[in-house]
């Protein structure tokens, strides 16, 4: 379920995030503003949703994830190709968000 909700969680606060880029850079108007901001509440219902003891590392883990998520956008929304370095990029932080999320922790 956790996979679940941070690519929930991602696609809320990419969709959130795009709703203010629209309204502030591409000249939309205003009203897109409305549901980026419950875009943006439930992007943070679903990260309490996540299975860790601790918020930060919760957050941090979703990092990775987010990185990659906003990779995807920029494929499929913004019918841009991403380079091989943003690949790079993705893939790395999508390592490191599974270093910290599944690591195993001392007691």
């Amino acid at each position: 379920m956790t996979v679940l909700y941070y690519a929930l969680a991602a696609a809320a606060e990419i969709a959130g995030c795009f709703a203010f880029w629209a309204w502030l850079r591409l000249d939309r108007s205003v009203w897109w503003v409305a549901p980026g901001m419950a875009s943006l509440a439930l992007f943070a219902f679903l990260l309490t949703r996540v299975d860790s003891e601790a918020a930060g590392r919760a957050y941090a883990a979703y990092g990775g994830v987010y990185i990659v998520a906003s990779i995807a956008w920029l494929w499929l929304v913004e019918q841009r190709t991403p380079d091989r370095w943003d690949l790079l990029g993705a893939a790395i932080c999508l390592v490191g968000a599974g270093v910290i999320l599944l690591g195993p922790r001392s007691a």
